[in-house]
């Protein structure tokens, strides 16, 4: 078990003792412990247990526990709860507005055991009744349960493609694989999927025993032409049987809206494109349009869209640069020297570091001494490594009245900086807007980072004016961040256009914490497909040059 599944044992653990008030100090000790094991650089259960007493904040009663889960996978403590803890309590640490004490009251004070319950209570105003539960906790808690609530069963796409190989290399053993192709929201590339689906080219009844195995999926609907199974995972898989695959695979593979304009243009007779080599590839040929690549059929208007062509589409391969990650000066878990490194084995030609600031205390924020230190390593490296360079940045906290929090003289050191908010996230679309366009207009302010603060299935994010600070992004010369990372994507693909129009430029960053996260550029530029951005209007796909020559004139 590697130190992040060690680090979630112990918090579950800690957070449970306070859900059934238990020993807070105790609770708090194995919270601690999670904390230092998840930060550790090294492997715990790789290391001697005589020495894992050294390690700061574990203890006799965390060190027993560790030595329970390396030897049998569990702990018994654990368990124990787990098992006299109804599980609709245990789903409501999903909810945002509370945390492990105020669900001890929900259930043992209130007599609720699920998130159901819970809406019900909030929308009867039963929580203003107890200590520690006002209005604005219990409209928040009800907002995060309908949130919740409405995303069950829901995935982010890095979710569906981590097994996506499995299910197809299962169907390919099936059905032949080239008589099954992968279609809906995973072909179309959107950030979430509700079901995956595939277009087979079968009888559907002759098919349906092939899934009469031991461990049967579970069979939800029957329709016509398709089935609908659910798999252990709770992720549904559809299946549509046909004889005509090209057809079937493109009318379940676009919007309603792409469609009827597609069967909308006359057809031109003797004017034939190439084929390409998708399966629905021939559909296009014939009406002689040139291939839209499926992450492109949102809209009728990009059929007559050239930049909706695959020749066209941005590609990983284009990113020269890493924008916006955090080293060990902060919360990341690598030394800047280990980033340039690994940077540099991707051909990448640069890398902006942008560690928290100072208000974020959570993060280990630099300090303005801590950033001096900062660029005094940066200037050795940049020395070591040339040419590749490190630029000088800093992830920014945007604070409540819009400012940014460092002094000029701090700001002024940076060759670029990246505001973002990260606290006080509960605001009106007004009060939103207002503190991002303030910070927008801060001379400092290079990039806007993740605009809404969302958290895909798991965080709304606050409400903004999108026209208007796209506007503001405009007129202040500020690029706009497409946050890379899977339960990010933000901004979102759907006003990405609109701030091209505008003339804003995009930036596709990792907001990477750790080497691996480097590879999360990769979802951000598949869900820059789906719009027109190119490597020209994408700043991690200038060159060093000409990214530090967009910086010099734009000071």
């Amino acid at each position: 078990m590697d130190n992040i599944g060690i680090a979630e044992k112990l918090e579950l653990l800690s957070k449970l003792l306070d859900i059934h008030g238990a020993d807070p100090f105790k609770a708090k000790a194995f919270a601690a412990a999670s904390f230092t094991i998840d930060k550790l650089p090294y492997p715990l259960f790789n290391t001697p247990v005589d020495k894992w007493r050294s390690i700061r904040g574990i203890g006799a009663s965390v060190t027993n526990a560790l030595s329970q889960l390396q030897e049998t996978g569990t702990i018994d403590l654990l368990e124990e709860l787990l098992k006299n803890t109804p599980p609709g309590v245990i789903e409501m640490l999903q909810i945002k507005g509370i945390g492990p004490k105020k669900i001890h009251t929900i259930w043992k004070e209130m007599g609720i055991e699920s998130m159901g319950e819970l809406l019900y209570a909030c929308q009867e105003n039963r929580l203003l009744h107890y200590k520690g539960f006002g209005e604005k906790t219990q409209e928040a808690v009800a907002q995060s349960i309908q949130f919740i609530l409405q995303h069950q069963g829901h995935f982010l796409f890095a979710e569906i493609e981590a097994i996506f190989p499995l299910i197809d290399n299962y169907l390919a053993q099936l059905f032949g694989k080239e008589n099954i192709a992968v279609t809906g929201s995973f072909r179309r590339q959107l950030p979430t999927i509700e079901e995956l689906a595939y277009v087979v080219l079968a009888e559907k009844e002759n098919s349906k025993t092939k899934f009469e195995t031991a461990q049967p999926p579970l069979l939800l609907e029957e329709e016509e032409g398709s089935l609908l199974y659910q798999l252990k995972n709770g992720l549904r898989l559809r299946l549509y049987f046909t004889n005509d695959l090209p057809t079937t695979l493109f009318n379940t593979s676009c919007s309603e809206d792409f469609k009827i304009a597609f069967d909308n243009i006359a057809l031109k007779k003797g004017v034939k494109t190439a084929v390409h080599d998708a399966p629905d590839g021939i559909l296009f040929s014939e009406k002689g349009i040139p291939f839209v690549h499926p992450a492109k059929r949102e809209k009728g208007t990009q059929l007559f869209d050239s930049t909706s062509s695959t020749q066209t589409v941005l590609q990983e391969n284009q990113i020269r640069g890493l924008i916006h990650c955090h080293s060990t000066w902060s919360d990341g878990s690598n030394e800047l020297e280990e980033m340039v490194q690994e940077c540099m084995k991707r051909n990448w030609e640069y890398m902006v570091i942008s560690d928290h600031s100072a208000s974020a205390f959570y993060a280990n924020g630099l300090s303005a001494e801590r950033v001096a230190a900062q660029h005094q390593q940066i200037d050795l490296l940049n020395k070591r490594y040339a040419p590749f360079r490190i630029f000088k940045s800093i992830e920014s906290d945007i604070l409540s009245d819009g400012s940014l929090d460092y002094e000029e003289t701090v700001l002024s050191s940076f060759d670029l900086v990246i505001a973002s908010i990260h606290s006080n996230l509960r605001m009106l679309k007004e009060k939103a807007t207002e503190r991002l366009i303030r910070a927008i207009e801060n001379p400092f302010t290079t990039i806007l980072g993740h605009p809404t603060g969302r958290l895909l299935l798991s965080r709304a994010g606050y409400p903004i004016d999108h026209e208007k600070i796209i506007d503001a992004c405009a007129t202040n010369k500020v690029a706009i961040e497409i946050n890379a990372h899977p339960r990010r994507l933000d901004l979102d693909w759907t006003w990405v256009d609109h701030a091209l129009e505008k003339g804003v430029l995009l930036s596709i960053n990792p907001d990477a914490h750790q080497l691996e996260g480097f590879n999360d550029i990769r979802y951000g530029i598949l869900v820059a497909q789906k719009t027109k951005l190119s490597a020209g209007q994408n700043l991690s796909s200038f060159s060093c040059k000409e990214f530090e020559n967009w910086l010099i004139k734009r000071k």
